[in-house]
């Protein structure tokens, strides 16, 4: 059984990292939306600072987290971006204490990482959703969903795919994430288990070879053969190829699992989109696939 932190109630406060890359702009916009949440906003020393690509120093990064992990007060902890940098540390960290005092941790892209490890290490739940540097472009369903999420409101979403799905009904545990960093935790201690879980993925900037690569080396891990369910997400800003590789990014997936009798649908809003709809790794939920309609429900 994964266990929840504490819900958030106005009046907490939160902890603002960057784990990976450094903000190449001010946050302002987004720490005024948290605030007009109720939330009490800490910036961490990470949150501005900057080495090379990076917010500061690996050492500077994984300390900034580790204090507030540590810190009773805090009771959630938002990633301000990704990029990459999150592997660099995850290793530094200890959650000994985040495993007593459990709080809410926030993120997607690069965060995969360190949702992957919280999952597979400490059993808590944690959340795939809007970072502090996207605020600005995401749309007000999105930063709703954040909210509701970190203060325990029940969700349901539903849409309707543009690509063909496969029907079927599941429920079960959430897990996913980015693609690209779900792929580098296999094999490490950062790795969650796929079994019976319902498994969403996105991914972005990526040549389709390089999904169908990704996407066959968990199939070939076993990865894909025991899922309740697949949610597909936004893959976009697709590189073009030279050479054209004769499949869109849905195409690609679709070939790879179109064998498996579980629910499988596509589109689904999470990812590096505007309307990224926050996914609580670890939650129960529902998952209705018929025909191109689609229902999605936190349990």
């Amino acid at each position: 059984m994964i266990k929840q932190a504490p819900y958030l109630k106005k009046g907490d406060k939160i902890a603002l990292v960057c784990p990976a890359k450094k903000l190449p702009k001010a946050i302002d916009h987004a720490i005024a939306i948290l605030e007009d949440w109720g939330l009490e906003v800490v910036i961490g020393k990470s949150l501005y600072a900057s080495h090379h690509q990076f917010a500061g120093t690996d050492s500077l990064r994984a300390a900034d987290i580790q204090h507030f992990l540590d810190d009773p007060n805090i009771k959630a902890i938002i990633a301000g971006r990704g990029g990459y940098g999150t592997l660099r540390i995850i290793d530094e960290l200890d959650f000994s204490t985040f495993k007593q005092h459990p709080k809410w941790i926030a993120g997607f892209s690069d965060i995969t990482i360190l949702l992957s490890h919280i999952i597979a290490e400490t059993q808590l739940q944690c959340i795939h959703g809007q970072m502090p540097y996207t605020f600005d472009e995401a749309t007000p369903e999105s930063l709703t969903s954040l909210r509701k999420s970190l203060f325990g409101e029940k969700q349901s979403y539903s849409y309707k795919s543009a690509f063909k799905n496969k029907s079927g009904a599941a429920s079960g545990i959430l897990i996913g994430g980015n693609l690209t960093l779900l792929c580098a935790v296999q094999g490490s201690v950062s790795e969650m288990d796929y079994q019976d879980k319902i498994l969403f993925l996105e991914d972005v900037g990526e040549q389709e070879y390089a999904i169908d690569r990704m996407l066959r080396m968990l199939k070939r891990a076993g990865k894909l053969n025991g899922l309740k369910g697949l949610i597909i997400g936004a893959f976009n800003e697709i590189n073009e190829e030279k050479i054209p590789f004769g499949q869109t990014a849905d195409e690609v997936i679709w070939d790879i699992v179109k064998e498996y009798d579980y629910p499988v649908c596509f589109n689904f809003p999470t990812g590096h989109i505007d309307n990224n709809l926050s996914m609580v790794l670890g939650a129960t939920v529902s998952l209705e696939v018929e025909n191109n309609n689609v229902q999605f429900k936190y349990l």
